[in-house]
């Protein structure tokens, strides 16, 4: 069947893609890039996102049946914030249901709530509202942290201790998160795509980890000394903006940190991804934190 996915060129919809391409499915993409090379060649034909044209962007999506739906920001810059990918992704949601697709699947978060002081949260949590409004049959997933080949925040962890004589822990250290490996959140997305029922469901890996603990089993499967230091929230973060200014990049933010240190990033649902964070880095120790990897090189520049 025609599936359209937003954001095919990037991290987590590439690996959606390619299982929907080796499933014999004709896959169109939506993307802030369109002219940035093409990863599938001639197989996934590229779209602009044109949401401020509904009617071009609902004759894009015209005998779609499922849109796998992975666009937002990560942390607002210029015109690109939190709220204005909301309204992006509304529009999204009326094109769809003009077009006559079936069913979204789409990329959320753990524990997202309406009435959050943080903004992506919030965001995430009204897109979901949006969807359980909209005509179109849907599964909502809710993925913590992603890792993997190109992941950002388990490379660059692993990239800081590789370099640096000491790691800043914000806080105790001790707040969890329950990463999930990407292959194993494709799988689901792919799956879920496949059924009919409205779901919402978190997506989460079998690890649960407080954060020290994650830092310590990168650190060793790299074979790089632990030298960690506890370090107030806001000093970790003012430290973590200096090192942002040296690799030009947005390193952490303070919704982040926030996020992070308040348990948003774990689940009480049973974990439904299979792949343990210390198997992966065992096969990719080698690799991972060679090279620094840039959110505003992947969706700015």
């Amino acid at each position: 069947m025609k599936i359209a996915i937003t954001g095919a060129f990037g991290y987590t919809g590439k690996y959606i893609t390619r299982r929907l391409l080796e499933q014999g499915h004709e896959v169109i993409t939506l993307t802030g890039h369109p002219d940035r090379p093409n990863p599938f060649a001639g197989q996934v034909q590229a779209y602009p996102f044109n949401f401020d044209d509904q009617a071009a962007l609902t004759a894009t999506l015209k005998g779609v049946r499922v849109l796998y739906n992975t666009y937002w920001v990560r942390f607002s810059r210029g015109e690109n914030t939190h709220a204005r990918a909301v309204e992006n992704t509304r529009a999204l949601i009326r094109a769809a249901e003009a077009a006559g697709v079936q069913r979204i699947v789409h990329t959320s978060i753990t524990n997202p709530t309406l009435d959050s002081p943080l903004p992506y949260f919030r965001g995430k949590a009204q897109l979901e509202e949006a969807i359980r409004a909209s005509r179109l049959s849907y599964a909502i997933l809710r993925p913590t942290v992603l890792f993997g080949a190109e992941d950002i925040l388990i490379n660059n962890i692993a990239f800081l201790l590789r370099r640096l004589p000491f790691f800043g822990i914000p806080g105790d250290g001790t707040y969890r998160l329950q990463p999930i490996c990407v292959e194993d959140y494709a799988d689901l997305a792919v799956e879920a795509g496949a059924q009919t029922e409205n779901v919402v469901t978190d997506a989460v890996g079998p690890d649960t980890f407080a954060f020290e603990e994650m830092v310590r089993l990168i650190a060793g499967k790299i074979g790089r000394p632990a030298r960690l230091v506890h370090m107030p929230p806001k000093l970790a973060l003012r430290a973590a903006q200096a090192l942002s200014v040296l690799v030009g990049d947005v390193l952490l933010t303070s919704d982040e940190v926030d996020g992070l240190m308040a348990g948003l990033l774990v689940s009480s649902e049973p974990p439904r991804g299979e792949t343990h964070l210390a198997d992966w880095l065992e096969s990719n120790h080698e690799r991972v934190g060679r090279r620094y990897a840039s959110e505003l090189a992947r969706h700015y520049r």
